[in-house]
């Protein structure tokens, strides 16, 4: 009697609401006195069905839905659908952001910086130069050669150099970060005055300039690519750019006096102001090199400017601004030579890139 009344309570269970499933076992024995097992084993679903098993009982087997899983699926790959289409939109955002940012004044002067990138694809970050402006030093040039003072203008321009040179070893003796950063300053005055010098001859005279023009203001934009790479390692104090503000004031319009005087005893100083630049540097990489000074990681600006490898270090820079310099001491102690032959400089081709 108590198996016949069970089995229906399962039936009915089962058939009715078909949310469990169970394990009914009828165990042996005889007359009146059975047991029933009954055991729920899943959450039925409803493609629920079940199987005849051993000792006399029922397997209830709760089977998913294909479709139901196959919808989760494609719910998950519409999610991750939408995240992608989001950080697109986000990326575009911020393209525009920039675009703005980079037209300063109002798009209807049709002026705006183009999108410019590196070779790897990222953004180029700066204004002050762009890819074409870069170059890789020639490091195999002589850093040895001195033009030996021969003339009574030349051993002047070498006096005047020499005496220079006293009061910048006392202030900042071996300190040559803020050395470098001083002769900087100063080194970037000579191709400007000349090039404007220059600039208005050629326009007074109708004449052309043989390049010089333009080969004398690239030396000078050269030399104010050194200052902002020092400046990127050294900060000045105070009194040191007040003395820059002095000394770039009393230099500029000593020589632009000079230039206008005699062109060919100014390129010649400007040769031998090279020529202690060279030397500068050299004492400036013995320094490292001994461990006096260390060898930090180079600035980005230098490794873009020069196209140095991304793991360049102070040394690097230094080897490759000594190269420029050993440049501008040829081009000066050329341009002098010229001079001193009785010619103009538009007479004789202008080592443009030069470098």
């Amino acid at each position: 009697m108590n198996r016949i009344v069970m089995w229906s309570f399962v039936r009915g269970l089962t058939n009715n609401s078909r949310r469990f499933g169970s394990v009914a076992g009828l165990g042996g024995g005889g007359g009146g006195g059975g047991s029933l097992r009954v055991t729920l084993t899943a959450m039925a679903s409803p493609g629920t069905r079940y199987q005849s098993v051993a000792n006399e009982g029922f397997h209830w087997r709760r089977m998913m839905s294909s479709s139901m899983a196959v919808a989760e699926e494609q719910g998950m790959k519409n999610v991750e659908n939408q995240g992608k289409e989001k950080e697109k939109e986000k990326e575009k955002e911020k393209e525009k952001e920039k675009e703005k940012e980079n037209a300063l004044v109002s798009s209807y002067w049709g002026i705006y910086r183009p999108r410019i990138t590196r070779e790897d694809g990222s953004e180029w970050p700066w204004n002050c130069f762009m890819p074409w402006d870069t170059y890789s030093a020639n490091l195999s040039i002589d850093l040895g050669k001195h033009h030996e003072p021969k003339c009574f203008l030349d051993k002047f321009a070498y006096r005047v150099v020499k005496l220079l040179r006293i009061p910048t070893d006392l202030f900042f003796q071996r300190r040559y970060g803020c050395r470098a950063v001083m002769l900087e300053t100063v080194a970037a005055v000579p191709g400007m005055v000349a090039g404007m010098l220059l600039h208005l001859k050629s326009l007074r005279k109708f004449q052309h300039s043989g390049g010089w023009i333009k080969a004398l203001l690239e030396e000078a934009e050269n030399e104010r690519m050194h200052l902002m790479t020092m400046i990127e390692l050294v900060q000045p104090k105070w009194y040191e750019r007040l003395l820059v503000i002095t000394v770039q004031g009393v230099f500029f319009n000593a020589f632009f006096v000079l230039y206008l005087t005699s062109p060919k005893l100014a390129h010649r100083i400007v040769g031998y102001l090279e020529e202690e630049a060279i030397h500068s540097y050299t004492e400036y990489l013995k320094d490292i090199n001994e461990g006096k000074i260390e060898n930090v990681p180079a600035p980005a600006i230098a490794i873009d400017y020069w196209r140095l490898p991304k793991d360049a270090r102070l040394k690097d820079v230094i080897t490759v601004i000594r190269a420029d310099e050993g440049h501008h001491r040829d081009v000066n102690h050329f341009a002098s030579d010229i001079h001193f032959q009785g010619k103009e400089l538009r007479e004789s081709a202008a080592p443009l890139g030069y470098h």
